[in-house]
């Protein structure tokens, strides 16, 4: 993982949260939400809350008087989380390390994760970390995505910037939030961690925007991809984010566009 793949800063979370939250986030947080609730969690921990689309998911779903606490890392990230709920006195807003949780034991029913464990660099510590602050009878819910070729908008926009950087092209996408979907790999570091009960699922379903431009602000500008794109040329952010638009036009027409989109969603149980 690059330095800069963490690194949700400046411009990044506010069109992230506009664009490609319901682009492709929106979708699979209303999954976890209903996979949360029915646990009936009455302490809930997130981690890796990002702009919340999972927070506002489950807190939809859930009854007053549950604990939530919702964490991430990256505190610009949260703050944008934390101005969009700020009236549900329910969740408290915590930047938190997912490696080093400051939490105590078996504090909570359910821990979710919404494509936050791609990042992790050490992904069987942060998973002990959760299964210690889990009760006894708790479980973890999270997704990671699949491989970039079932993620059809991603795959078109990575393979269009690689022609514009044709000695260096972007890798984030394909590395980091694409590039943790064995399952076979997941089950391993969940076991390491001490997990017995798992169960992991594909899940398939389709994004859709209004635009092939959309699309391109969303990738380009919404995510780390933006910081690569511009260490190789700080002055071609908006020729690349044309280019990928311009990419996606001519595979999918001027209009409403949609595409697949595929995740792994784990349930998992101490």
């Amino acid at each position: 993982m690059s330095a800069t793949d963490k690194v949700f800063a400046g411009s990044i979370p506010k069109i992230y949260d506009e664009y490609l939250v319901p682009m492709i986030f929106s979708v699979y947080a209303e999954d976890i939400a209903r996979r949360v609730a029915a646990r009936s969690p009455t302490a809930l921990l997130e981690i890796a809350a990002g702009t919340g689309a999972v927070t506002r998911a489950v807190a939809a779903a859930l009854p007053r008087e549950v604990h939530y606490v919702a964490t991430d890392l990256n505190e610009p990230m949260l703050a944008v989380a934390a101005q969009r709920q700020a009236n549900d006195d329910r969740i408290t807003w915590r930047q938190a390390d997912a490696m080093a949780l400051p939490f105590g034991d078996a504090e909570f029913d359910v821990v979710c994760c919404q494509f936050g464990a791609m990042f992790f660099p050490d992904r069987v510590r942060a998973y002990g970390e959760v299964k210690r602050v889990l009760k006894g009878d708790g479980t973890f819910v999270f997704n990671v995505w699949d491989r970039i070729e079932d993620n059809v908008l991603t795959h078109e926009a990575t393979i269009a910037l690689a022609k514009l950087f044709p000695d260096d092209p972007p890798r984030f996408m394909v590395r980091t939030p694409h590039g943790y979907y064995d399952k076979s790999v997941i089950k391993i570091d969940l076991e390491r961690a001490g997990f017995r009960d798992i169960a992991i699922e594909t899940r398939s379903e389709i994004s859709r925007a209004p635009s092939p431009e959309y699309v391109a602000l969303a990738l380009c500008q919404g995510t780390p991809l933006r910081s690569e794109i511009e260490a190789r040329d700080a002055g071609k952010l908006q020729a690349a984010t044309d280019l990928v638009a311009a990419a996606i036009r001519t595979r999918h027409g001027a209009g409403a566009l949609d595409g697949k989109i595929q995740a792994i969603v784990i349930e998992a149980r101490p």
